[in-house]
């Protein structure tokens, strides 16, 4: 094996990373075989004239990506082949919704097959997060993250302090913030994201003409749920029913025994909420569109056979962006087009 290896002293590449290259390239062409014994760290070390800490590191971060391991009292041995030379890419989002997954599809699709993606999901919970992170610190060539996260209260939070000293540990070239995003975040030039504050004052503002027919606007957003939802929703909301002189109520569910009268304009968020809206409105004989409103918040193919007018981000366009960016080996900040979709229950 150590005929193949190269340590270029002149570059500016770390040592330990000019080690890991250098191994995973020539499993990639077939000079190193699965099961193959490689050499032990203090060997490694005097041939190279190498630290015993830096073959050390190298070693401790191919196992971490399971390219080789190590067997008690006989050494280290190759132990994968097959996705070597796939890009590998860790995945971590919050929730298993049916909106992050749409995400996670197109991206899949879009990054095409010379990739290894896993994904993982944390539940909003910080703790759980960054034991994910730790754990796989410095085993993958890119980091795409969802930041959304919970307090004690159930409150949302776009990250914590910790969460961002995390996030700084990951080299910029390999970290992709999507869907959310704040500006304490400094270090990060990858960035495809929401704006919930604006996006749905916008939305809003393009459905004006007819949202103005109804006599009260009710925003359903859940204050406490085990996946919260970002506040600039709620920000978003209020501005533009000040700024167009609007009726507006904001509750945090609909109630079994809700009370309907005609005019009222209902904006859901969480399906259940329009479920059980939809429930009532036919039980109580309301007709849909002119007599009640709703506009659900994110798209879905049923919603659309169902009629419902929404306000959704393109998950199919913030998918195949940060495939796109992985491919091209290219950063930026990209807002993702929020659009307002009229249909017939407004």
């Amino acid at each position: 094996m150590m005929k193949f290896i190269k340590i270029d002293e002149n570059s500016r590449v770390p040592k330990y990373q000019q080690i890991i290259d250098s191994i995973i390239h020539n499993i990639s062409i077939g000079n190193l075989k699965m099961d193959e014994k490689i050499p032990s760290i203090n060997m490694f070390s005097e041939e190279f004239y190498l630290s015993r800490d830096t073959v050390e590191k190298a070693y401790s971060i191919l196992k971490d990506r399971n390219i080789i391991t190590s067997i008690r009292g006989k050494g280290f041995y190759i132990s994968r082949t097959k996705l070597i030379s796939k890009v590998n890419i860790f995945f971590l989002i919050n929730k298993l919704s049916n909106y992050k997954l749409r995400i996670y599809n197109h991206f899949i699709d879009a990054i095409g097959a010379n990739a290894h993606i896993d994904l993982q999901v944390y539940h909003c919970d910080e703790t759980l997060f960054l034991n994910l992170l730790e754990k796989n610190k410095a085993a993958y060539d890119y980091y795409i993250i969802m930041p959304h996260f919970k307090t004690e209260d159930l409150k949302h939070v776009t990250l914590t302090e910790k969460v961002i000293s995390a996030l700084e540990e990951i080299p910029i070239e390999k970290l992709i913030i999507l869907d959310n995003v704040k500006p304490e975040l400094n270090t990060v030039q990858t960035e495809i994201f929401q704006d919930f504050e604006n996006d749905i004052y916008f939305a809003l503002k393009e459905g004006l003409d007819k949202i103005k027919t109804y006599e009260k606007i009710i925003l359903i957003y859940p204050e406490q749920s085990v996946y919260p939802y970002p506040r600039r929703i709620l920000h978003g909301f209020r501005k533009f029913c000040v700024e167009y002189k609007l009726d507006f109520e904001i509750l945090d569910k609909i109630y079994d025994d809700m009370i309907l009268k005609k005019g009222d304009l209902f904006i859901t968020i969480e399906e259940s909420d329009l479920v059980n809206l939809l429930k009532q409105v036919r039980e109580d004989e309301f007709k849909l569109g002119s007599e009640i409103g709703i506009i659900s918040y994110n798209d879905t193919p049923l919603k659309e056979l169902l009629g419902i007018t929404v306000m959704s981000t393109d998950f199919k366009i913030m998918g195949e962006t940060a495939a796109n960016m992985i491919r091209n080996k290219s950063r930026g900040t990209i807002k993702v087009p929020f659009n307002f979709i009229e249909r017939d229950s407004l």
